[in-house]
């Protein structure tokens, strides 16, 4: 019980300051970040959550999403 209080601590605190750091990023960047997010969880899902699938679709999902803002298109 006390490890599940202290791992919820902690990454509730993580998350925080992970999103804190997003606070000063241009849109382009914003982008980059979101596409490679979205392609290691779809990377993820194909590949039944394998390790090698969630890295390689996070790089390709940020290389997507890097050049989808070079066009602005993105928020």
């Amino acid at each position: 019980m006390m490890n599940t209080k202290l791992y919820m601590t902690g990454g509730s605190l993580l998350l925080l300051l992970s999103l804190a750091g997003c606070a000063d990023m241009t849109p382009q960047e914003k982008c980059t970040a979101g596409g490679a997010v979205l392609g290691g969880v779809a990377g993820s899902l194909l590949t039944h959550q394998s390790g090698v699938g969630t890295v390689g679709g996070a790089a390709v999902g940020g290389v997507v999403g890097h050049e989808v803002g070079k066009g602005g298109d993105c928020p």
